[in-house]
């Protein structure tokens, strides 16, 4: 009985001394821009859009445990991987369209940010510029054990969605429904709904986070079987949140008959008189912890990626002097995405934040494309090569996405188009 009680030990301690970049990186996914797109699908579409949900979380889990064991297998980034095996021309065009994506992400974090604490009568003028400095003196001055622990307590103020989402008092029997029933329609609108459910729950931009997070940590193939559970415990987790702030939005605002919102802080204010006061602010202290951890993770992301691709030192692990490049790009998209929510109205931003989700959305299936070609090297990952369900599903995907993408072109100059089903 001594003997497996310190076995159970030994694996619940390594555990959790893998537990980090899987789970941070699912869960941040909920960031500003996720919570507008499942707001707005809830408000709009009322619970049909929870469907995608369960094929969206098998898909996260599949992409994202890839990232982690190529990381694990080859010691490198997704983006030093492709520089190695398709050349600098190719990195640099796929870096490019990413960091312009990953900075209209990053503005909708610090707008996030603006719209949740003005719920609470703190201006942007105040929160923004405090808010991008905290950011960017935690990873300059930080290391990356001390950043991880508090990405890890921050993954754990969402659970204040699920609590909004119970205080609603939903039609849990409608919400069950729509969970398993697919529900298409030839709807420019919804189509595109559906494009920035996936571009914002699986964006390109986690999987080269991840596989860095997996490299810089030092998670080794003895102990990936954790890291894979690390992996998929936060997906499930990012997923669940998502269904609770659909459900949210839609037992109050589709139900209530308003429908439009333009962003989740106006979703937050619009549960205040039809769910009452604690929903309302579980929900806004929600968007700002979300909006700041991603504020956080994006910039860092970006960073990562594009000096790994460009052959450049980076991680907060290395000093100033050690990473100029890195931290040159980290303090810049910072600085940019904070100036244009001060700048911009917010109804120029919006229509920028809900685009960069449909780009990620579009982009997505050439990062997996690049993700597939890779894994399924023998040189490289010998072994641990993908296996024929994991290549099947990622295939499906990529074709899925550019037919959504193709379709939700066409349905744009053909409105009033009938449902499918």
């Amino acid at each position: 009985m001594a003997h497996l009680w310190r076995r159970f030990r030994y694996h619940i301690a390594v555990f959790f001394a893998v537990i980090g970049p899987g789970f941070i990186t699912a869960v941040v996914d909920n960031d500003s821009g996720g919570i507008v797109t499942y707001s707005q699908a809830g408000a709009r579409w009322g619970y049909l859009p929870l469907w995608t949900l369960l094929p969206i979380t098998i898909v996260l889990i599949i992409t994202q445990e890839m990232c982690s064991r190529m990381g694990a297998v080859t010691e490198k980034g997704l983006s030093d991987l492709i520089r190695e095996e398709y050349g600098l021309r190719v990195t640099f065009v796929m870096m490019t369209l990413l960091v312009l994506a990953n900075l209209t992400n990053i503005m909708a974090e610090f707008a996030g940010i603006a719209s949740s604490l003005e719920l609470f009568h703190v201006s942007r003028y105040v929160s923004v510029p405090l808010c991008a400095a905290a950011v960017w003196f935690l990873a300059v001055k930080g290391n990356y054990r001390s950043v991880e622990k508090i990405f890890l307590f921050a993954c754990v103020v969402y659970v204040t969605y699920v609590i909004s989402g119970f205080l609603v008092k939903p039609d849990w029997k409608e919400a069950a429904i729509y969970t398993v029933k697919p529900v298409l329609m030839l709807d420019a609108s919804y189509i595109n709904m559906l494009i920035g459910m996936v571009g914002t729950t699986i964006a390109p931009w986690m999987q080269f986070y991840l596989q860095a997070a997996v490299v810089e940590k030092g998670v080794k193939l003895k102990n990936f079987k954790y890291s894979r559970w690390d992996v998929i415990v936060g997906c499930i987790v990012t997923d669940v949140v998502a269904f609770f702030i659909i459900v949210a939005c839609a037992a109050t605002i589709y139900a209530s008959g308003h429908r439009e919102i333009k962003d989740a802080g106006e979703a937050a204010l619009a549960l205040k008189p039809l769910a009452g006061q604690a929903a309302s602010a579980l929900f806004a202290f929600g968007l700002c912890n979300a909006s700041l951890f991603s504020a956080c993770i994006l910039p860092l992301a970006t960073a990562y990626y594009v000096c790994e691709g460009l052959g450049l030192e980076s991680g907060i692990n290395k000093r100033l002097r050690e990473a100029p490049e890195f931290y040159a790009l980290y303090t810049g998209l910072i600085v940019i995405g904070a100036l244009a929510v001060i700048v911009l109205s917010e109804s120029k931003q919006v229509p920028i934040i809900l685009l960069s989700q449909v780009v990620n959305g579009v982009l997505l299936p050439f990062v997996l494309i690049f993700m597939l070609r890779l894994i399924n090297r023998k040189d490289l990952m010998g072994e641990y090569r993908n296996n024929r369900t994991f290549n099947i599903i990622a295939w499906v995907t990529c074709v899925v996405m550019l037919a959504l993408t193709l379709v939700g072109v066409v349905t744009t100059f053909l409105p009033g188009s009938p449902p499918t089903g």
